[in-house]
């Protein structure tokens, strides 16, 4: 069932960074971030590989624990979270959608329904309502395997999985990365479109402008680990930083070839 929010928790944020560093191995990562994250937003994490996007992302569920300073979900530090509690609150959508191979498709997408207690003829008639609302016909895909499916059709049901519980909040990790270009596209407008429609919260990570450009409210410009620039598309295109505008060049030269 959706999450019931009283006046007060929907006037909050739904995630904040608060000062935080992260180091691996005392090796350094992450340095002192702060972010908040609005109900009903796509905030997009752009950036190069190593620079801590993904790092950022899996401190919200907390596969990662800040080093110094807090990340806080729902109005709660997620270090005061159970970490399975939490994780079930979040939908969670990885390249290739993370499925399980020897799960049907049936299996995959009711799986945190099923870990939450949820009975039977519940948990069929909602993933028989995610496979729909994700353009697969529920008749034709549910007891098909992850491996009689195409790429792009794998990760429309690592979204409905992502979705099936109606967490609050989705963090996606180079979602579309894998996908062919013209696949690529169509889920990225499908994902845009269903965020809308859903009045979802998502932090979407990918080194992608254009996809940056498409689909977040917020572009958070991340570089050697830490947050150069926090704009709005538009905001961004407009930006003088000089790591934004080397992303931006790429845009001319993609246009011209």
């Amino acid at each position: 069932m959706p999450l019931r929010m009283n006046s007060a928790a929907a006037d909050n944020p739904l995630v904040q960074f608060r000062n935080v560093s992260v180091s691996l191995s005392g090796n350094p990562i992450l340095f002192d971030l702060n972010l908040t994250v609005e109900r009903g937003e796509t905030l997009v994490l752009l950036g190069e590989s190593g620079c801590g996007k993904t790092t950022t992302l899996k401190l919200v569920n907390r596969l990662l624990e800040p080093t110094s300073g807090e990340v806080v979900v729902e109005g709660k530090p997620t270090t005061r979270w159970d970490p399975i509690a939490l994780r079930r609150h979040i939908g969670y959508v990885i390249q290739e959608g993370g499925l399980f191979p020897h799960f049907t498709i049936a299996r995959n997408v009711g799986l945190v329904p099923s870990l939450s207690g949820w009975e039977a003829t519940r948990i069929d008639e909602r993933v028989r309502e995610l496979l729909s609302l994700v353009g697969l016909d529920p008749d034709r895909f549910a007891e098909r395997y992850p491996r009689e499916l195409s790429g792009g059709q794998r990760q429309r049901v690592g979204v409905a999985r992502a979705l099936a519980a109606d967490p609050p909040l989705m963090l996606l990790d180079e979602p579309f990365g894998a996908l062919d270009p013209l696949t690529r596209a169509s889920l990225q407008r499908e994902f845009a479109d269903l965020s809308r429609r859903l009045g979802k919260t998502a932090i979407l990570v990918t080194h992608d402008v254009r996809e940056a450009l498409a689909l977040a409210d917020r572009v958070g410009l991340m570089h050697k680990g830490r947050l150069l620039v926090l704009e709005t598309p538009e905001g961004f295109l407009k930006s003088n930083d000089p790591q934004a505008r080397a992303y931006l060049d790429t845009l001319s030269v993609g246009g011209a070839s």
